[in-house]
């Protein structure tokens, strides 16, 4: 059984030009160990998506599914004293800006016994030494005196830092990351990655990593899912999908990034053309269809989802790319 299991995952929010179909009928199962990367242009539904499996939705927000199940508890069906209980415990999450998920009024030290005191009923001392330790291990110097400091004390680096440590305070089975390293710059970036990397192997966890950054997911990733106007169309092993992608959006997107020995210093860069669709009201058909060279009438119709190798599926009436490789 999967650690996490999703099925027909949809998101609707009421608004004033009628309903937002901002995530429209996504699956994936995840097991213990691995990392699944979700990428995608701004406002293709990465971060409603992770804020659903954590039931951090927006008050008006509708999330429905056939399957949401996290180690065989039904998350749909749980009560909130059940989902309280899982979040920051089984479950954790590491958000987009970290200045503002820290709360600048309570100490850094504080912040992080919270979680712990809350699901294991420790005392402050031992509170105190597993953020400590953990300060240490996320890769900040002097962490005994960091505990009395408070955010602002501290650059952006060591802010996500901190929010790393704090999701690991209970030594979750599953860590959702939302974009950790957008705020930071490349040498930072890289840091985050490799530590996250290193302290899932460490303590076996799940990841699942929101993020625009195809050099991301080339570094981190087992899985990847591409997401379109709230769909996911094509998913599979990242080796599958970046060495044989079949969506001409995924292809889009590889084409948009420099390859490392092939792209020359000043070689124009691919580019997608138009923008992502509209998502009120009624949709049909294929949403990428009116950005698509390779759109015909019946994009129009609804599109199913077709394996091209067990694990690798996408949405489209191509035939699959199972030899080219990366796109020229």
């Amino acid at each position: 059984m999967p650690l996490l299991d999703v099925e027909n995952l949809t998101i609707d929010i009421p608004t004033e030009a009628g309903l937002l179909h901002a995530v429209n009928g996504i699956s994936f199962t995840l097991e213990r160990g691995e990392t699944l990367a979700i990428v995608g242009e701004s406002g293709s539904g990465k971060s409603l998506t992770s804020l659903a499996l954590m039931d951090l939705l927006p008050s008006r927000a509708v999330r429905r599914a056939d399957t949401m199940r996290f180690d065989g508890i039904d998350l749909m069906a749980a009560g909130e004293r059940e989902k309280e209980n899982l979040r920051g415990d089984r479950m954790a999450m590491i958000f987009q800006e970290p200045m503002t998920s820290l709360n600048p009024a309570y100490t850094i030290g504080d912040q992080l016994a919270e979680a712990l005191r809350r699901h294991r009923r420790v005392d402050r001392r031992a509170a105190r030494e597993r953020a400590v330790h953990l300060l240490e291990r996320v890769g900040i110097t002097a962490a005994a005196s960091r505990l009395g400091q408070y955010p602002h004390q501290l650059s952006g680096g060591l802010r996500q830092r901190v929010m790393i440590a704090m999701a690991l305070m209970c030594e979750p089975d599953l860590i959702v990351a939302d974009e950790p390293t957008t705020a930071l710059d490349v040498t930072i970036q890289a840091q985050i990655l490799k530590l996250l990397r290193d302290l899932q192997q460490e303590f076996g966890m799940a990841l699942i990593l929101v993020t625009h950054d195809l050099g991301v997911v080339a570094r981190v990733a087992t899985k990847v899912a591409v997401m379109y106007a709230g769909r996911f169309v094509e998913a599979g092993p990242v080796e599958a999908v970046f060495g044989a992608p079949s969506h001409p959006y995924t292809q889009g997107l590889l084409r948009s990034i420099p390859v490392p020995g092939r792209t020359r210093p000043g070689e124009p860069l691919g580019t997608i053309p138009g923008q992502v669709p509209n998502l009120v009201g009624t949709l049909t058909g294929c949403m990428f269809r009116n950005r698509c060279d390779h759109a015909a009438g019946r994009c129009a119709e609804e599109v199913p989802d077709r394996t091209i190798l067990p694990g690798h599926r996408m949405a489209c009436i191509l035939e699959p790319t199972l030899a080219g490789g990366r796109p020229q």
